[in-house]
């Protein structure tokens, strides 16, 4: 059993993360020590934060992470992760889009300080 401390340097998730992430159900303790409330992570918690830190990098919302948790098998998962790859594929395309029309506004500026 790990200490939140512990468990934070471990997994690379910041103690308000993890703290935040038990409030909404998405990766709880595997133990409280009601004495002192002290919160105890284990070496399932730990692949889970791993999935949950990779998602998040990701781009996953709260919500989409939730679900993924929710469905235990990860039987979506792949699903999940294909929409995702198409979202992103989408704003890529919409970046080069907007660089084309910069690109073409800077071009049209320059043809008209030259005319002049």
């Amino acid at each position: 059993m790990y200490k939140i401390s512990e468990f934070a340097e471990m997994t690379g998730l910041s103690k308000e993360t993890l703290r935040y992430y038990a409030e909404v159900k998405l990766l709880e303790p595997a133990y409280i020590d009601q004495s002192n409330h002290y919160r105890y992570y284990d070496d399932g918690s730990y692949f889970l934060a791993l999935l949950l830190s990779k998602l998040r990098g990701f781009g996953f919302t709260i919500q989409e992470m939730i679900a993924v948790m929710e469905d235990q098998s990860f039987e979506h998962l792949e699903d999940l992760l294909m929409k995702k790859r198409a979202s992103i594929r989408g704003q890529i395309d919409e970046l080069l889009a907007r660089i084309g029309e910069i690109d073409e506004f800077l071009a049209s500026g320059r043809e008209e300080r030259s005319d002049d």
